[in-house]
């Protein structure tokens, strides 16, 4: 009992680069194997590891995804980190595409998807990626967190990926806002270079349904 208890508190002094790399390899994988699988540069993770640098929490998350881990264990936070207890999870709707409503009022949804307690909210919903607009920082596969946000204003959400419908027909690109000419053009942008990007001016219907607030969920 004190063997393991001793294995137990060195972990918990570990630093979560070092927690990072043990998981890692536990799993076979090499850093740019984990770099893929969370759209982090390889330079990044392996300074992670170091402990030269201290992570982003995006990066956290997207990390303790891609080493099927509560991000409560790559952290840290006491002796028994690397017992959790289960962890208490809600389930929101999960779409196969960006709904063109309300999520609770569509008849589209594939079915009910668990996350965490805090980040379930009656107006979050999950959608499924079909395509690969949003690559490398988002995958077809992906599940992510989407806030419904119909009333937002395309200006407050500079540079963020959005939920949209253009002419009735959905998509999910970066939004930005530029002037050209004095006028304002709302550009939506794909992270993909081969996706040419979408002007928006005065003329066809534009709107934002949600907002992408988080990644939840990538397989290997």
């Amino acid at each position: 009992m004190a063997k393991r208890r001793s294995i137990v508190e060195r972990r918990a002094a570990e630093s979560i680069g070092a927690r990072i790399r043990r998981q890692r390899q536990r799993l076979g994988l090499t850093q740019q194997q984990l770099a893929e699988a969370a759209a982090v540069n390889q330079g990044y993770i392996s300074a992670i590891e170091r402990g030269q640098v201290n992570p982003r929490r995006r990066t956290v998350d997207a990390l303790a995804i891609a080493l099927n881990l509560p991000q409560g264990v790559l952290i840290g936070g006491g002796t028994d980190h690397d017992a959790p207890q289960p962890l208490e999870t809600r389930e929101l709707p999960l779409f196969g595409s960006i709904p063109a409503g309300p999520p609770s009022d569509s008849q589209e949804q594939l079915e009910m998807f668990p996350v965490l307690r805090h980040q379930w909210s009656p107006d979050h919903y999950c959608l499924k990626l079909s395509y690969d607009s949003m690559e490398p920082t988002l995958k077809p596969g992906d599940i992510v967190l989407v806030h419904y946000r119909p009333d937002v204003e395309p200006a407050h959400v500079q540079g963020k990926i959005c939920a949209c419908l253009v002419d009735g027909q959905p998509t999910l690109k970066r939004v930005t806002v530029e002037s050209r000419g004095g006028e304002p053009m709302i550009i939506l942008r794909g992270d993909n270079p081969r996706i040419v990007p979408l002007l928006i001016a005065g003329e066809g219907e534009f709107s934002i349904q949600g907002i992408v607030v988080q990644l939840v969920c990538r397989d290997l």
